[in-house]
């Protein structure tokens, strides 16, 4: 046997995939007992040092079962209940399993043909979640690779809509287009914006109220000025949650205002648009349906393992006006074909990661996501309590969703003394790696944030949390 079919082994791949089976149940197992606290949640070092290790491991000789466990080893650990940082969840052993079979089949799942599974699977997937937006049976869409591709495509297909001639073919009218959105918003809808060519002109920021919300009051006033300055409105966008604070927008007046003056309405729920399965938390999501289009992310609150976002269009006509092209070797004709998602997707080339949210739902149900949503919203609440009776911390907003925003408070500080103070205990609390957690900037203020991902967080492990950063604060001070 040549070198290159014994690299295809059957029984050499069953031997490694057991190995890797029973050495990521075991991780599984330890990071959630009471050996969690032996396990940091990022092992640190510098990029010179891991760099220099991995150099050095990439010419050495060594068995794929060692090569496993020096992932592990070396990876941030999203599923220990340390891990309140970024917002992603960790995924569920189901999606782990079924993301297994999406690599190995490699199905590509924009043409038909080289996936007879992944189409039906999408519309299947795409009709659940429009059920539980409120959309009726004229919805539509597709999943798309993360949230930044799906903020874009539909915000593409919105300037193609609203009539200003065939831009996708003959390029923007010569007029300063532009989108209404929050100054909370996402940096991806102003990357989009960028992208498709409107410039710093094409982005017209929205005003935040002391919840951080779109401010409905500012709504008019905002337009008039654009529509004055020369700017052609032609969308607005809600956030359904926001990324810093995890604020909820108005969606019910952002409708009403989009209807009023002919904009088409996007909603990004890539975090927080998981609400809509939840039955205590979906009244944030209130007006969600009248959305043009929405997008929500499978990795955030629905606990896959893959790069995930499904975009739905209240209308599936409109899901096919963004992109036309002739490409006679994938299609035998231009008409609307929901199974050749090619026709409607940026991508040209994507996996079957339906498999993860097809598997999840049909073995679960949107009872798990209830679940989720709820528990991970609820302790955020209850850690915000418990920040705001303690003398030492200060809370930037009462949680809407499952982010929390949080530092230090010393009145005989300045705000540049306490930035530095808030950095520092966050630097040195990640290096340690016993929590991890990150920062942002609120209006010139730097806040510790936190995203409850994890099922297995407790409020315990959150006032550990506190304990630590108090910890950490007084040793800074000697």
């Amino acid at each position: 046997m040549n070198s290159l079919h014994q690299a295809f082994d059957a029984d050499d791949f069953r031997e490694k995939g057991h190995q890797l089976i029973d050495q990521i149940a075991d991780y599984l197992n330890n990071i959630n007992t009471t050996t969690q606290n032996e396990m940091p949640v990022l092992p640190w070092r510098s990029p010179q040092s891991a760099y220099e290790d991995w150099s050095q491991y990439f010419l050495e000789k060594n068995m794929s079962s060692h090569f496993y466990k020096k992932v592990i080893d070396t990876s941030i650990h999203l599923h220990h209940p340390n891990y309140m940082g970024h917002q992603v969840a960790p995924p569920l052993p189901d999606s782990i399993l079924s993301s297994i079979l999406v690599s190995a089949l490699k199905n590509g799942s924009g043409l038909y043909e080289m996936s007879p599974l992944a189409a039906p699977m999408e519309k299947i997937i795409i009709d659940f979640f429009a059920k539980h937006i409120g959309y009726d049976n004229q919805a539509s869409g597709f999943l798309t690779s993360g949230g930044t591709l799906a903020n874009l495509t539909a915000l593409l297909t919105a300037r193609q809509v609203k009539g200003f001639g065939d831009i996708w073919n003959e390029g923007n009218p010569d007029k300063q287009l532009a989108i209404m959105v929050s100054e909370e918003a996402h940096y991806c809808v102003d990357r989009a914006v960028r992208t498709m060519g409107l410039g710093t002109e094409g982005i017209v920021k929205i005003p935040t109220n002391d919840k951080f919300q779109v401010d409905i009051e500012q709504l008019e006033a905002t337009y008039n000025n654009a529509i004055t300055n020369g700017k052609t409105i032609f969308a607005i966008v809600g956030n359904a949650c926001s990324t810093s604070v995890g604020a909820y927008d108005d969606l019910e007046q952002l409708g009403a205002f989009a209807q009023k003056h002919n904009l088409w309405f996007h909603v990004d729920g890539a975090h927080g648009g998981a609400a809509i399965f939840s039955k205590k938390y979906k009244s944030l999501v209130k007006g969600i349906e009248q959305a043009d289009s929405f997008i929500i992310d499978g990795h955030k609150m629905m606990m896959t393992s893959g790069l995930i976002t499904a975009l739905i269009y209240k209308e599936e006509k409109n899901s096919y006006r963004t992109f036309r092209q002739n490409a006679h070797y994938l299609w035998e004709n231009t008409q609307e074909e929901w199974f050749n998602n090619t026709k409607r997707t940026f991508e040209c080339t994507k996996f079957t990661n339906v498999i993860e949210l097809f598997s999840m739902i049909k073995n679960y149900g949107a009872d798990i996501f209830d679940e989720y949503v709820t528990l991970t919203y609820d302790l955020a609440k209850v850690f915000a309590e418990r920040l705001q009776v303690h003398p030492e911390f200060e809370t930037a907003h009462i949680p809407e969703s499952n982010i929390l925003c949080f530092r230090i408070f010393e009145k005989e500080k300045n705000q540049k003394q306490l930035n530095e103070l808030n950095a520092k205990i966050r630097k040195q609390l990640t290096h340690e790696g016993k929590f991890y957690i990150v920062q942002t900037m609120i209006q010139e203020t730097i806040y510790m944030r936190v995203s409850l991902m994890n099922s297995f967080t407790t409020i315990e492990i959150l006032e550990s949390l506190i304990e630590e950063i108090l910890k950490i604060k007084y040793q800074i001070k000697e």
